[in-house]
């Protein structure tokens, strides 16, 4: 079982901002900014496009629902969504509240939020994904 298996499963502690059956969204640990979310099949997938095309249908209209509350959480410009990261082989997106293009980029110093603040923003992003 994989890193992203074992948080999902609960095994390792995260930061839930959404969950359903088939897929699980949490907090990057190391985020680019404040929202910065990690969308994960529970299934164990390396890679994205080996998911059935159902099955991806269901993953992006669960990321969309975790973005809409996101995005009502951090009022921003847009939800980026991105796919990328080779240092977990499990498929994950990265759904990040954006104003510029510049929160997006993965290469600036990543922040480092006490976990009081982590779960602050969790349990935010939660009431409004369970408020929908």
């Amino acid at each position: 079982m994989d890193i992203f298996s074992k948080i999902a499963a609960g095994e390792i502690p995260s930061y839930k901002c959404a969950e359903n059956d088939e897929f699980y969204a949490f907090l990057d640990i190391n985020p680019v900014v404040k929202g910065h979310t990690l969308v994960i099949p529970r299934r164990e997938v390396d890679y994205i496009f080996d998911m059935e095309d159902d099955e991806i249908a269901r993953y992006q209209q669960f990321a969309k629902q975790v973005a809409v509350a996101l995005k009502k959480a951090f009022p921003c410009k847009k939800v980026a969504q991105v796919v990328l990261g080779l240092e977990v082989a499990h498929a994950h997106i990265h759904l990040i509240p954006m104003n510029t293009e510049a929160d997006v980029d993965f290469r600036r110093e990543k922040l480092q939020l006490p976990a009081e603040e982590m779960k602050q923003i969790a349990d935010k992003i939660f009431a409004e994904f369970s408020a929908k």
